[in-house]
């Protein structure tokens, strides 16, 4: 790392404040925006079974698309959002963003028909991808250099903290009001966002460079093709034609965007880039960290619920250990970093977080709740070590002209991660569930592949009203747990694999070489 990277931007920042930045104050600014992104994504899958059953009437198609269009509009834009942060200035498409937000979030909530719900939760989508990846080069430039890894690591603890808190609020909204103050409660959270960006946020330089609109258009149509790959392959079928058609068009648009990348003189992302291991090592990273954080996400709603039998709200606080932990250890990543290097850092946190996952699969319907905490602890540790060096390593890579960018794909491969952790994770556990179900409950289950299958299953058995109920579902709560923890294995093997390329491209402190001016 070396200081030339960040300083530019830090000089421009505290010139155009006109006076002293105060970084406490950012981080107020920034955690409230980074949170609402990350908890609007996170706290409508609690909604699923409200709006299935509400006077819009959706289908199961529909359903889906209005959780989905937040996410993919939201993929799609996180990397050109950042380079019109960079091109018009990074705070104004704060502002923006959040303006944006607002008025998609009201919309949603007075929604009257699926068709304008979806628009909304599109536009919702398109603002907070305005938001998240100028907010960390932001608040980046609050701090000096020697407290940029800092900085990070506290954008990273806010980003981990946001999908908890998402739980937790939707949780409690859901437990007292219906899906509409869902969305409704969400306005006034950017309204402060936006109150306090205006006040504690820097304007920092411009970038006089034009922006790659052909790259841009490349790139969107790519991640839309990837993403909804992703997320439609477990309810049409990994080896339907609509997934394979988009995942074949997603591959295509990418190596068109590498072949124009590589002729022009300022590509959106310079694909060259990628030869440098910090940026290799951190995509990767972050994608396998989000890969098992978000198995979690998708066990705990249904674990908590139908195993344990929790109400929603008590669902949602459920996960608060991991929020706590997380924003424990992120800020002190970051000093362990700078003493030992980034990669010890990162191995212990990658090991932690697949060992969280192997103490998650000893969990079954008799488990303490105390002993659950201490596995999503584990988790949390692991999560709160490995997260700020990857970052770190993502926006390290590129010049400071190209800050949003970066900020842009560490972003990308959060949600790129949540994503395959949500579609790997629940192929897996709908798979094994089925497997593990004793033959008088699979004609029960079907042949169904929607997420909530446990849920489903018993309320067919209470349906039933036989004498038997109690005990078949018991039998639907052991084999949901005999799934849930084989699916965890593979998850924690294959994060174990993806670990080993991610330390070894991570450098040591002090051998990384100069940041590329990539042109």
């Amino acid at each position: 790392m070396t200081p030339r990277t960040v300083r530019p931007a830090q000089h421009s920042a505290a010139a155009a404040g006109g006076a002293q930045l105060k970084p406490r104050a950012a981080a107020i600014a920034v955690g409230i925006c980074v949170m609402l992104v990350f908890g609007l994504g996170a706290s409508v899958n609690l909604a699923v079974g409200r709006l299935a059953t509400s006077a819009l009437h959706p289908t199961a198609t529909q359903v889906l698309w209005i959780v989905d269009s937040y996410l993919i509009v939201f993929g799609c834009l996180l990397v050109p959002s950042g380079a019109v942060g960079d091109r018009f200035g990074r705070k104004g498409v704060v502002l923006v963003g959040l303006t944006v937000m607002i008025t998609g979030s009201v919309a949603s909530a007075v929604s009257p028909d699926v068709a304008p719900l979806l628009v909304a939760r599109a536009l919702t989508g398109a603002g907070a991808a305005l938001v998240l990846p100028n907010s960390l080069p932001l608040f980046i430039s609050c701090h000096p250099p020697e407290k940029r890894g800092h900085a990070v690591a506290v954008w990273t603890a806010f980003s981990g903290g946001g999908g908890v808190a998402g739980n937790i609020v939707g949780g409690a909204v859901l437990q007292f009001f219906d899906w509409q103050a869902l969305f409704a409660v969400a306005a006034p959270i950017a309204v402060l966002g936006l109150l306090a960006a205006a006040k504690f946020l820097p304007r920092v330089e411009r970038h006089q460079h034009r922006l790659d609109t052909v790259g841009v258009l490349l790139l969107a149509l790519a991640v839309f093709s990837v993403m909804f790959g992703i997320i439609e392959g477990p309810e049409l079928g990994w080896a339907s034609f609509p997934v394979l058609s988009a995942f074949a068009a997603g591959v295509l648009l990418l190596l068109l965007f590498c072949l124009y990348g590589v002729r022009r003189e300022r590509p959106l992302v310079d694909p060259r880039a990628f030869r440098r291991s910090g940026l290799r090592a951190g995509t990767l990273g972050i994608i396998a960290s989000f890969i098992a954080m978000y198995s979690v996400f998708y066990l705990n709603g249904q674990y908590l619920m139908n195993v344990k039998d929790y109400p929603a709200v008590l669902a949602g606080l459920g996960t608060a250990p991991l929020a706590v932990v997380i924003f424990l250890v992120s800020p002190r990543a970051a000093h362990l970093a700078n003493r030992y290097g980034p990669r010890p850092v990162v191995a212990c946190g990658l090991l932690m977080v697949g060992m969280g996952l192997g103490l998650f699969s000893l969990c079954g319907p008799g488990t303490p709740y105390f002993l659950y905490a201490g596995c999503l602890a584990v988790v949390g540790i692991g999560s709160g070590l490995s997260n700020p060096p990857l970052s770190n390593a993502i926006v390290t890579s590129l010049p400071a002209s190209q800050g949003g960018v970066g900020s842009g794909i560490n972003s990308f491969s959060r949600e790129v991660g949540g994503a395959l952790g949500f579609a790997i994770f629940g192929t897996l556990l709908t798979a094994r569930f089925r497997h593990a179900l004793p033959d008088g409950l699979r004609h029960l289950h079907g042949d169904s592949s929607e997420g909530q299958t446990l849920g489903l299953l018993l309320d067919h058995i209470e349906n039933t009203a036989t004498a038997a109920a109690v005990q078949l579902a018991e039998q639907a709560r052991e084999a949901f747990t005999v799934a849930m923890a084989d699916s965890l294995r593979v998850v924690a093997v294959l994060l174990l694999l993806a670990a080993i390329p991610v330390v070894t491209w991570l450098c040591p402190e002090g051998t990384e070489q100069e940041t590329p001016q990539v042109k």
